[in-house]
């Protein structure tokens, strides 16, 4: 089972590293962070009121919701509730490194279906690689840390090829987006959606997602969970952060624009890159990339080297965030790219290795 080590310390500049809200979630949250008290301190969290809110603020019945400490307890309880030693789990690859570590928790038998040069989707050997054992799927759309989008009916075939096995679509960074299966979950049993408030809505050190789904299957994920999985703070202002979407629609707006700036500076100074859908976007920097991001943290900059991920080596990750920040973003990068000797490279984007399935036993 592989352990999964991020790396946080010392993380004092500005943060375009871990894809987080770089600015900081609703005041309605801050004002209500200001006014805790030590007796609601000293109680045990209560789930079911703010699942009701949330459910209700995204069209759906308060059974079709279960919040999570985070996505990554979300993954983690689909594998403890759908995965069984001799199941099959089936990923695409490169993707969130925290689908390894649960699905191995439970079973041996991975299927790792790696993307081609262009970091897109596999969908025809995703596919292909379904089999009987199938019991679980993730697949995320967008995708970190590519940034590519997963086409719903892509996505509706998938779950209809494998009636058998569980599909959850991580949602992660759907605002950035738009596009989402969420409507789908009326029509398609075997669809789950994962959704996190750390990203768009600001709220990732108070660690709280939300899984959304077929009641019947939930009722399955949440004899797994704790009852107290969510803190007592991190639920009462969900149901504030939800509820300020004038602030939600700023962020995201910043966040798109700048996704453009980023993108259209990365290629004047000539730095290959991957389309992104997301709050990042994928560089090749090819084999200069640690000299890069050490030198962006000398220059007041974190970005995070995705190198070891299948098929990225050479490549960095930047953050989106506020104008402002996107505009120190590229001034480092091109200080930086200068200070390190890079130049320019002929090749397209895509540089990633050929595509295969890959059974991890």
């Amino acid at each position: 089972m592989p352990e999964y080590h991020p790396p946080l310390a010392g993380r004092t500049a500005l943060r375009l590293d871990f894809n987080e809200n770089t600015f900081g979630p609703s005041p309605r949250v801050m004002e209500r962070l200001r006014t805790v008290t030590a007796e609601e301190l000293t109680k045990y969290p209560e789930r079911e009121p703010a699942e009701r809110n949330a459910a209700k603020h995204f069209g759906l019945r308060g059974e079709q919701v279960l919040l999570t400490n985070g996505v990554d307890e979300a993954i983690h309880l689909m594998c403890c509730a759908f995965l069984e030693p001799e199941d099959e789990a089936l990923i695409a690859t490169p993707s969130f490194f925290m689908y390894d570590v649960s699905v191995q928790l439970m079973t041996r038998h991975l299927r790792k279906v790696q993307s081609d040069a262009s970091l897109e989707f596999p969908f025809e050997r995703f596919m292909a690689a379904i089999s009987e054992r199938t019991k679980l799927i993730i697949v995320a759309s967008p995708n970190n840390p590519t940034g590519a989008v997963v086409g719903r009916e892509h996505l509706l075939a998938i779950a209809a090829a494998a009636p058998q096995a569980v599909l959850m679509v991580d949602e992660a960074y759907y605002h950035f987006d738009g596009a989402s299966v969420m409507d789908d979950l009326a029509t398609v049993p075997n669809l789950i959606v994962a959704r996190t408030f750390s990203k768009a809505y600001g709220l990732a050190n108070l660690r709280i997602g939300m899984l959304a789904g077929n009641a019947e299957l939930l009722k399955y994920v949440r004899k797994v969970s704790s009852p107290y999985n969510v803190n007592g703070v991190a639920l009462d202002c969900l149901s504030l952060a939800i509820e300020d979407e004038a602030y939600l629609a700023w962020y995201v707006e910043q966040v798109r624009v700048g996704r453009e700036r980023m993108m259209a500076g990365l290629a004047e100074l000539g730095v290959p890159y991957f389309p992104s859908a997301a709050n990042f976007v994928l560089m090749n920097v090819g084999p200069k990339h640690k000299e890069l991001v050490q030198t962006m943290r000398a220059h007041g900059v974190l970005l995070r080297d995705r190198s070891t991920d299948p098929g990225c080596d050479g490549f960095v990750r930047i953050t989106i965030g506020l104008e402002d920040h996107v505009t120190r973003g590229l001034e480092a990068l091109r200080t930086s790219l200068a200070e390190i000797g890079w130049q320019p490279v002929e090749y397209p984007a895509g540089t990633g290795t050929s595509g295969d399935v890959r059974e991890f036993e």
